[in-house]
């Protein structure tokens, strides 16, 4: 049976691009029911909708998040949705909503966790001065970016980078990888050992 992954945005959807691009391409194999954004405003939408996939605005702005959150649920269950992929998503999930999904629910964030959480990642880094960054793909918790690693990636800041550059090599990487581990997790191909996750090499 085909995974069922729904994919979550609030922006561009450069990420949700890139994994819908591998599923196209056959590299990875799953049902993709629709995208939901927090916002009309997502231009993710548009080239969701493009690409013939169902999009859903859930009503934060409306209704609040404990309702928006409910509608996500429900919509999830309806469509049997096995993993949730947080691509730019900007909301953190409620608790409750963390807990009826765990260990289900996928985010990426451009920074080498636990280093430089939060939502200014790549400025942090650039500004603290590091001579290496990378990404982090994580399961959710109901922390800020604190839930078990699952892949990391290192990108070394080279004298010639600018901001500007080190922003597109860490979206460069974090197209590449995402899929792959999000690949790897339909697979049921991680294994856990406390807070390590055990898993092949790419």
């Amino acid at each position: 049976m085909t995974a069922s992954v729904a994919i979550l945005i609030s922006g561009k959807g450069t990420n949700m691009k890139a994994l819908l691009d591998r599923k196209e391409s056959g590299d990875l194999s799953c049902e993709i029911p629709f995208i939901a954004s927090d916002t009309s405003k997502a231009e993710g939408l548009l080239l969701a909708q493009a690409m013939g996939i169902k999009t859903e605005i859930l009503p934060y702005k409306e209704k609040g998040k404990e309702e928006a959150e409910r509608v996500l649920d429900e919509m999830c269950r309806s469509h049997h949705v096995q993993w949730i992929v947080l691509a730019g998503f900007m909301r953190i999930l409620s608790p409750w909503f963390v807990n009826r999904w765990e260990g289900k629910i996928l985010n990426i964030h451009p920074a080498l966790l636990p280093s430089f959480p939060g939502n200014r990642a790549i400025l942090d880094a650039w500004e603290y001065g590091v001579k290496v960054t990378g990404i982090t793909i994580h399961l959710v918790d109901r922390g800020m970016d604190s839930g078990i690693i699952l892949a990391q990636k290192a990108i070394v800041i080279k004298e010639e980078d600018t901001l500007d550059s080190l922003t597109t090599k860490i979206h460069e990487t974090e197209h590449d990888l995402y899929w792959k581990t999000l690949k790897k997790a339909i697979e049921g191909r991680y294994s856990f050992d406390g807070r390590r996750a055990i898993n092949d090499s790419y």
